[in-house]
């Protein structure tokens, strides 16, 4: 199954599978999203869904539930 990633604010998608992680999406899509531990202890690769819902791209896999993800990043400028 796959799920359409559209990654804000530069609004790039990409075609993901589920179950795929989302930093691997990003990297195929050209998009950077920061990372530090790799374990989301760190949080440097926290990201915001459209519901408002606060997750770490690390740690979190495409999915299923929707035909499409939107994915808000932050900029940090510690990272």
């Amino acid at each position: 199954m796959s799920v359409r990633i559209r990654f804000l604010p530069d609004d790039v998608t990409v075609d993901a599978e589920v179950g795929e992680s989302l930093l691997d999406v990003a990297h195929r899509a050209g998009v950077f999203i920061p990372t530090g531990c790799l374990m989301g202890s760190c949080h440097a690769c926290s990201v915001e869904l459209d519901d408002g819902n606060i997750i770490r791209a690390c740690i979190t896999s495409v999915p299923p539930k929707d035909d499409e993800l939107t994915i808000n990043l932050f900029t940090d400028p510690t990272w």
